[in-house]
């Protein structure tokens, strides 16, 4: 029986196992299946101290001191999120090995609030998969390639790799991702996970490595939409160093109301046909999803379409090379006198220095494009922002959902996982339904929807600004009810020899098992 975090909450609760127990098997987990085994390659490293602070939540528990819905649940970080503590925060380059900041980024402090063990840091495509044109996903100079559990030789998407790994692959009932443009959604989809890439603010951005601060989030990754909302509700908080995280005070997330049972009657879910006809296999697993959503209630408005779908591409890249140059300058300042590398200005000569360990597959041009540009004053800068915050947000998403009045847009999420080629880098299947809300700051969750051949497929919710508490319970009701077809489906798949997809809905490989209560 898979455990989820109420699990094993409810056993720590009862006496059947501890914070310390469970930290520990995390560990052994992580040494059979990513040390050895297939060698995913998820962990870059296990926090030194994980187990003594499981060992003192144990204490505070066993004194009537419980601090959360987290008290004692181990939760892996993407390498590229701050920590002052005997863990480095590397972004996955060599550039910052043994890199430890001065603090912890405001997520962390929050989550060491909550009670949640840091487990560890995660492998990530390198620099959060913004340094080279064919980009290969999941890996980096630091940690080399992460694996796809169901299929090592596949790609875990990325950038968030070893975060949606971890997960998969039971390394940590939860993890931290954080996305510029897909990064959370991506791996999460192609490893079958929970993935919720919350609006612009909803977290402070503070002590992340960046990429560009108009779509830089963190977000939960969980084995269901349940776990992964309590993440996300534990990270949420207004920090006075990041000030668009204001608008999370206006709009708390009640997560008692978003996952009762209850039906979908009375919502409308547009259907972005868009991004479907990347594959006939993805659309038919799609479709039947469809279906669990009319048969829960909710009235499918079908087919809709962003307006300007695709218009902002251009302009988001400039967008995101100015940031990137000012963003990352201003981070590495804060590492003080001693930091490794101190601009990206180092950053690219330390790679030409080093090319070959630090570029054997693929160069370092968008980092040479982001040098090249100037301040934030630029008009050039401006006025990309200002496009790519029209087309995505009043012309885009917003005028959509405005004008068919809907609560929501679903899509697929992506295609299952390709080969990991060295040699052409990332080969994408299916549609990418990241780029809008991404773009827009706007949330996005991507629930598991079914296998196709083996390999995951996720279902994608997209809803307006800070719309995460209604889109938590649409994901919710659905992930309920699909994960009911999904046994029916295989059941009868069995004694259908011409399905065309594989319903069923744990992966065959035993290494993407869930963590036991120990």
């Amino acid at each position: 029986m898979s455990q989820g975090v109420a699990a094993l909450r409810t056993a720590m609760a009862e006496g059947r196992t501890t914070s310390q127990r469970v930290a520990e098997a995390c560990i052994e987990r992580i040494e059979r299946w990513d040390r050895k085994g297939p060698c995913l390659g998820a962990i870059l490293e296990i926090n030194p101290d994980c187990v003594e602070i499981a060992e003192q939540l144990d204490r505070e528990r066993a004194a009537g001191q419980v601090r959360g819905p987290l008290h004692g649940i181990p939760v892996v970080l993407k390498a590229n999120i701050d920590t002052c503590d005997r863990m480095s925060t590397t972004a996955g380059s060599l550039a910052l090995e043994g890199s430890v900041p001065p603090r912890d980024a405001f997520l962390v402090s929050k989550l060491r609030d909550a009670g949640a063990v840091l487990l560890g840091k995660a492998n990530l495509s390198e620099w959060a998969n913004f340094r080279g044109l064919r980009s290969l996903s999941g890996w980096s100079s630091h940690g080399e390639q992460t694996r796809n559990p169901y299929d090592a030789r596949r790609s875990p998407c990325g950038s968030s790799s070893g975060s949606a790994v971890s997960v998969a692959a039971g390394f940590a009932p939860l993890a931290v991702g954080t996305e510029t443009d897909g990064s959370i959604v991506c791996p999460a989809q192609t490893c079958g996970v929970v993935g919720i890439k919350p609006t612009l603010g909803a977290i402070s951005r503070s002590g992340i490595v960046p990429i560009a601060h108009s779509q830089d989030t963190a977000g939960p990754m969980g084995r269901t939409v349940a776990d992964a909302a309590m993440l996300l509700c534990a990270m949420i908080g207004e920090d006075p160093e990041d000030p668009a995280t204001g608008g999370a005070r206006d709009h708390p997330i009640d997560l008692d109301d978003a996952l009762s049972p209850r039906r979908l009657e009375g919502i409308r879910i547009g259907v972005v046909r868009t991004y479907f006809g990347a594959h006939p296999k993805i659309d038919r697993l799609i479709e039947s999803r469809l279906a669990v959503l009319r048969d829960l209630g909710a009235t499918l408005v079908d087919p809709v379409a962003i307006p300007t779908d695709g218009g902002w591409s251009a302009m988001e890249m400039e967008v995101l090379l100015y940031e990137f140059k000012h963003d990352l300058n201003a981070y590495l300042a804060t590492l003080g006198p001693d930091a490794p590398v101190k601009n990206l200005e180092e950053v690219i000569a330390f790679n030409e220095a080093h090319a070959d360990r630090v570029m054997p597959y693929f160069g370092q041009e968008l980092m040479e494009r982001a040098q090249a540009k100037g301040t934030l004053d630029e008009p050039e800068y401006l006025n990309a922002l200002a496009a790519c915050r029209r087309l995505t947000r009043d012309e885009g998403l917003d005028a959509v959902l405005q004008e068919e009045n809907l609560d929501a847009l679903v899509a697929p999420t992506g295609g299952p996982a390709w080969l990991i080629d060295p040699t052409l880098g990332d080969l994408w299947v299916g549609g990418r339904f990241s780029s809008a809300p991404a773009v827009a700051g706007y949330p996005h969750i991507t629930v598991p929807a079914g296998l196709i051949e083996g390999l995951p497929v996720g279902m994608s919710f997209v809803g307006p600004a800070w719309s995460e508490a209604a889109l938590i319970r649409f994901a919710h009701t659905f992930e309920q009810a699909n994960v009911g077809f999904l046994r029916l489906s295989s059941l009868s798949s069995r004694h259908s020899s011409s399905s065309d997809f594989s319903s069923a809905s744990h992966p065959p490989y035993t290494v993407c098992e869930a963590v036991q209560v120990p």
